[in-house]
């Protein structure tokens, strides 16, 4: 988990700051000269490194929630930042959107905060995409309803329109998907299928058919727009990140698309840097970061109060404490069979329901297992020790829904240890 904070935010931070010297510049003047590395000064005459009002405003949040969930406080920040200059490279301001000044200063004017964001159709910039990244970490481990009615609310902190709503959730749910070690395919679309089903009701998703369809890598890059507008910004992302293999091909594809460079650079920049990690970043890049200090501050704090399989492994002193289940079944007085089948205690029953509803079930966890090798359960024991986010979940997705194949499956998962086991391996991959 460490890995993939630091390597969303400073991702996010370094795609921002690649995009701020060709800002508004467009795609066909960057195609005679592309970016290739940081440039000095350009649309904002800024040095080199500078990152704008996407990072300044991510970092304010990743700054919020690492003292707790605070919407009042996020908003402060959001306001110290556009008038005294909290949280930017040089202590002023020197970009801001429309909606976002005219949210930050119903706020300073006595708003309440989720009242802030603009709703109008005209309402519909990436102001709140380009900062919603680290919802994703601290969501993560939380019941979906939860995580995308926080995604929702903090959007509505600068804009509130249902469809970039839709937009942030979207974009989170990936981040969410890839941070659990899936391929940027498997991740993609296992979004779909959630969003899907989250928003099924809602007309405004007509406007994400290219996203959802789970073809937008196919789109031609003429197809592909990067103005402000939220739509445009999550397609262009999204584009870049699967039509790529590696963070320094992905974000120079984002910024070289022209218009909004820093802020699909940012956007796409952030999942990137979950995707390849930190240490894929080129250090050149990273080197030129003003205040990186300061953001590697924050990350290392952030990572500490992001636990996501919290919730799963409070259960282990639970199991560590040898617990025996009855069996009922088998020869009844009237002489008629049932077949035995155990008697769960309510709190396994809630720990085997508990993968489901946080969204960790992988349901293609064969083909998982099948392409690390493994192929039968009881080899599955042998790997929990050294798995990765991704096999450890398929192993877990495994052994629960095995039950409904094996009664008692669960009895003997508590009694030889292998729930224990995955607790600890959990446990031990939220530090890396």
């Amino acid at each position: 988990m460490r890995n993939k904070i630091f390597g969303g935010i400073v991702g996010l931070v370094v795609g921002d700051a690649l995009g701020v010297p060709v800002e508004f510049m467009s795609r066909y003047e960057l195609k005679s000269n592309p970016v290739t590395t940081m440039r000095d000064y350009g649309s904002h005459n800024q040095p080199r490194g500078t990152w704008s009002d996407d990072s300044s405003m991510t970092l304010c949040l990743v700054d919020s929630l690492n003292s707790g969930l605070s919407y009042d406080d996020i908003a402060a920040k959001f306001l110290d930042w556009a008038d005294t200059g909290y949280m930017t490279p040089y202590g002023e301001m020197f970009d801001i959107g429309r909606t976002t000044l005219t949210a930050i200063r119903r706020f300073a004017g006595g708003t309440s905060p989720l009242e802030c964001g603009g709703s109008s159709e005209y309402d519909n910039g990436n102001g709140s995409l380009m900062r919603i990244l680290p919802l994703a970490f601290y969501t993560f481990g939380m019941k979906k309803q939860e995580r995308f009615e926080i995604v929702h609310n903090i959007s509505r902190l600068t804009h509130s329109h249902k469809r970039t709503l839709i937009a942030c959730g979207i974009y989170v749910q990936l981040a969410c998907e890839l941070i659990k070690g899936y391929s940027k395919e498997k991740a993609y679309h296992r979004m779909m299928d959630e969003c899907k089903n989250i928003y099924k009701d809602e007309y405004e998703l007509v406007h994400f058919q290219r996203v959802l369809d789970g073809e937008i890598q196919k789109l031609k890059e003429t197809e592909i727009s990067s103005s402000g507008y939220v739509v445009d910004t999550l397609e262009a992302a999204l584009w870049c990140l699967l039509t790529t293999d590696n963070f320094h091909d992905c974000i120079l594809k984002a910024v070289n698309l022209g218009d909004d460079t820093d802020t699909v650079g940012a956007v796409a920049g952030g999942l990137a840097g979950i995707v390849y990690g930190y240490h894929s970043i080129p250090e050149d890049w990273v080197a030129v970061i003003p205040k990186k200090q300061q953001v590697f501050d924050l990350c290392e704090k952030f990572q500490t109060i992001c636990r996501p399989f919290l919730p799963l492994y409070t259960y282990m002193e639970y199991f560590e404490s040898n617990p025996t289940y009855q069996w009922s079944g088998g020869k009844q007085k009237d002489g008629t069979i049932i077949m035995p089948y155990p008697n769960y205690d309510k709190t396994l029953i809630e720990f085997t329901e508990l993968p489901y509803d946080l969204g960790f079930m992988d349901y293609n966890y064969h083909d998982t297992l099948a392409s690390y090798g493994c192929t039968d359960d009881d080899g599955l024991i042998e790997v929990i020790a050294t798995a990765n986010t991704e096999l450890i979940l398929a192993v877990l997705t495994a052994y629960i829904r095995g039950e409904r194949f094996c009664d008692g499956l669960w009895a003997g998962c508590v009694q030889n240890g292998v729930f224990t086991a995955i607790l600890r391996r959990l446990k031990e991959l939220e530090a890396l």
